[in-house]
């Protein structure tokens, strides 16, 4: 980042009007992230709407304060009620409840939320170090070197996104074939629109985001019923730990931190499993691991460091290659389009500053969320006491509205509905829902680079292997793909043995 860039970015943070969009975005996001059955996805789904009337870096600015402080909210309900707001918290349920029940919830808040702080500035730096240089080596990718790459994502996605490889495959070509509808811009022709012309334009990403996340949801907990929690834990505010207590655990959390940045590099790990691994990795290399389930202090920074270092690390090959680490980013990537700005080594070239922005506002996230978690802890709990219909119908209402002023067309509220049952549908069918975005989303520009690809190749898609990249990454491909079965097959032969 030149100086220039930098004195730019902090021109942006010194708006008032900015910082308090931030401010008032970390509280929603703590709100949302702490109510269970919402989530991270959920609240930049619902959130997006409300981003098109902004200038590009307010937009940038409020969907990251939600996306970090989403993550950690998730661990508010964890402590208290010993149920994980969001996925990505469910390991810290493990030892934040026991605390809380032994009497120390303010302690247990305090260790997540200087844990999160810690792991999110960490990974910050690692997106600040890392991404140009993926955007430095993108720099050689043409329109076939492009392609491999972004045919890899996508079965990776699909692939690391469910325990059945072959749901996965199928959601992100789903999301494919949704992104093919509308007029084809090379040869003009309809394509999947049945004779509706509304359909002509395509569909937009947003009413499918929010219904595939947020409506979704919604209908599987009006489905289902919501258990009602007895709720015996009263908050009695925040409390940090010494730092003698900091330091004895410092390797643990970096530990974690180190975990969490680097599945978060990897496309479709995402949070929840960086969680589970950092707990593990813990409680194994603990010499306190009898501990662990009783309200261990190690267990909570281990889980918490780890979900929320994937924040940043999600953002590297969001930004740099243009590929969404996890489902959030996914939604953040069609935030970015929607705004004019195309992710990629393009961006670091073309537009500095708005990088340079991206990295202070991640930096300025991560601090809010400690000030206003540390804040607001207590008031964050009683929101868990709402009840469960209102929180819900108000989702509802939310989605809806901003579905419409997208395009300010009901074709778009329709769209959003249909997706919500179709997420519902697919839900109970144990199917993946983030590779169908990330699907969606890359959709275009796999049949773009294809397309382009077989020109320059005079339509002989063997000279794709010439190039050693494209042939690289195709050969990764294969090998995701194969795995699967290689696996299960070593997996027989071993029991045979």
């Amino acid at each position: 980042m030149g100086l220039d860039a930098i004195l730019a970015s902090l021109t942006h943070l010194a708006d008032p009007f900015a910082l308090a969009i931030m401010v008032l975005a970390t509280i929603v996001g703590m709100i949302v992230g702490a109510l269970p059955g919402l989530g991270t996805v959920t609240a930049l789904a619902m959130i997006l709407p409300f981003t098109f009337v902004l200038e590009a870096p307010q937009a940038i600015g409020l969907l990251l304060a939600i996306y970090v402080s989403s993550v950690y909210g998730g661990s508010i309900p964890a402590i208290l009620i010993n149920v994980p707001g969001t996925p990505q918290s469910a390991a810290t349920t493990f030892d934040g409840y026991p605390m809380a029940r032994a009497g120390h919830a303010a302690e247990a808040l305090g260790w997540v939320t200087v844990a999160s702080t810690f792991g999110g500035i960490f990974s910050m730096i690692v997106l600040v170090i890392a991404a140009p240089q993926l955007a430095a080596v993108a720099v050689e990718f043409g329109s076939v070197e492009t392609f491999a790459l972004i045919v890899f994502s996508l079965t990776t996605i699909a692939w690391v996104s469910a325990g059945n490889p072959l749901k996965g495959l199928l959601a992100g070509a789903f999301g494919v074939v949704l992104s093919t509808v509308g007029v084809d811009e090379l040869s003009g022709a309809n394509r999947f629109t049945f004779g509706n012309f509304a359909l002509s334009a395509g569909f937009h990403v947003v009413p499918v985001l929010i219904g595939l996340f947020a409506l979704s949801e919604v209908f599987m907990t009006a489905g289902q019923g919501v258990a009602r929690h007895g709720n015996p834990i009263v908050s009695t505010g925040f409390k940090v730990a010494s730092f003698a207590k900091w330091w004895a655990l410092k390797k643990t959390v970096l530990r974690s931190s180190l975990i969490g940045t680097f599945l978060g590099v990897l496309p479709g790990v995402g949070a929840t499993a960086a969680s589970l691994i950092g707990y593990v990795q813990a409680r194994n290399g603990s010499p306190n691991k009898e501990n662990f389930g009783k309200g261990e202090p190690e267990g909570i920074v281990a889980s918490e460091a780890a979900n929320n270092a994937v924040t940043g690390g999600a953002l590297v090959p969001t930004l740099s290659l243009g590929i969404p680490g996890d489902a959030a980013t996914a939604v953040m990537l069609g935030a970015l389009v929607i705004h004019g700005i195309t992710p990629g080594f393009q961006l670091f070239n073309r537009n500095p500053e708005l990088v340079s922005f991206i990295f202070v506002a991640l930096l300025v996230a991560n601090v809010m969320m400690l000030i206003v978690g540390a804040g607001l802890a207590q008031v964050f709990s009683r929101v868990l006491k709402l009840p469960h219909a209102l929180i819900m119908g108000g989702v509802v209402a939310l989605s809806l509205a901003g579905s419409y002023v997208i395009r300010f067309s009901i074709l778009d509220v329709w769209v959003a509905v249909v997706a919500g049952i179709c997420g519902l549908l697919l839900r109970y069918a144990n199917v993946p829902l983030a590779p169908i975005v990330i699907g969606f989303i890359l959709g275009t520009p796999l049949e773009e680079n294809l397309r382009k690809s077989l020109i320059v190749t005079q339509m002989q898609p063997l000279k794709f292997l010439e190039s050693p990249i494209a042939a690289g990454f195709f050969a990764l491909t294969l090998i995701v793909v194969c795995w699967p079965l290689i696996g299960k097959r070593l997996a027989a032969r071993r029991k045979a043995e």
